[in-house]
């Protein structure tokens, strides 16, 4: 009898595990579609802009020429979206659809400092004890004075040199050049998504006049906002805990490991806001101090900018250079921003 019992709860403790790796299996296939639809909305993005505005795309976004109200319309635009990484992987559309990578320069910067919003939100969880409130203010508010310092320092910079720019440029070129081995010629990712990006298209090419682009545009940025949303939950149930243990590892162990640490929990969550809600209640309960902590949240800048060099995988033609030009700012600008004040 007892023989029997310890055999039928094993059969049960092997039929649990065998459903949690199918459970798993099946959230990792899931995750890899989503990815999928995320650099066909990137790319329906671009098409749809260079539809609706043909050759005037520069005249669209006269009104963001300034950079300062370009810088205004990303932290806006992201404070309101609370995703960094939508808003980037939508300007890397508009750049492919015909956006000057000069004025998307700002907005990519804009970005960066829109997303640090979450981090005071979270901080206000720890409202009530008086203490626990100011560790977790001072954990949240390190990274919005770390962005806003960055673009202090780098926009003006950027006006009046462009380094940012150029390099950006010379690093594309390296992908995209005459060479017959060149990203244009193998662009895998672009061939794979034209079926959809295709489809998209051809169906939309059915309402009249500026309709076609307009709607392609609403429904690309549509699906980049929920592709992004449900690629940080599904992330979230597979990585959070092997997450928060690289963290733990990590913090306290010099600021280089804490930089890399950050850049990497952020690139396996693919959100800088979950980095944030890992890390800020720790510095709220007094486990890790304010000094631990700074260089893993400034790692997690770097971490985010990997949507945007994803996105910019989708584009092909002519543009698919600037919109990996744009994406290199991104990824410069935060690298540039760790050496300059993070060191």
């Amino acid at each position: 009898m007892i023989d029997t019992t310890s055999r039928a709860t094993q059969e049960s403790y092997l039929d649990q595990g065998q459903q949690a790796r199918q459970g798993r299996l099946r959230q990792w296939l899931t995750l890899l579609l989503l990815v999928y639809f995320l650099i066909c909305a990137v790319s329906i993005v671009g098409d749809g802009f260079k539809l609706a505005t043909g050759d005037h795309a520069e005249r669209l976004f006269e009104f963001a020429t300034n950079p300062f109200v370009a810088l205004m319309v990303g932290i806006v635009a992201t404070a309101l979206i609370q995703s960094s990484s939508t808003v980037t992987s939508v300007i890397v559309a508009l750049v492919a659809g015909g956006l000057p990578v000069a004025v998307a320069i700002p907005m990519v910067m804009g970005a960066n400092v829109g997303t640090t919003v979450t981090n005071t939100l979270v901080s206000l969880g720890h409202v009530r004890n008086k203490d626990e409130f100011r560790r977790a203010f001072a954990a949240a508010t390190v990274h919005d004075f770390f962005n806003l310092l960055a673009v202090v320092i780098l926009l003006p910079i950027e006006i009046l040199f462009g380094p940012l720019e150029r390099m950006a440029s010379v690093i594309a070129g390296l992908f995209y050049s005459d060479a017959d081995l060149s990203m244009e010629s193998v662009n895998v990712v672009g061939r794979a998504t034209e079926p959809v990006t295709g489809l998209i298209e051809r169906l939309a090419s059915m309402l009249p006049g500026m309709m076609p682009g307009i709607a392609m545009i609403l429904l690309g940025v549509a699906l980049i906002f929920l592709c992004i949303r449900y690629i940080g939950k599904l992330l979230k149930a597979l990585m959070v805990g092997r997450a928060r243990q690289i963290m733990l590892s990590a913090i306290g162990r010099g600021p280089l490991t804490g930089v890399a640490s950050g850049a990497l929990v952020t690139l396996l969550v693919q959100s800088s806001s979950t980095t944030t809600s890992l890390m800020v209640p720790m510095a709220g309960s007094g486990a890790f101090t304010l000094r631990q902590i700074y260089p893993f949240t400034i790692g997690s800048n770097l971490g985010t900018t990997m949507t945007a060099l994803l996105a910019a995988t989708a584009i092909s033609g002519p543009t698919a250079m600037l919109a990996l030009e744009i994406a290199v700012v991104h990824l410069l600008f935060n690298l540039f921003a760790v050496v300059i004040i993070g060191g």
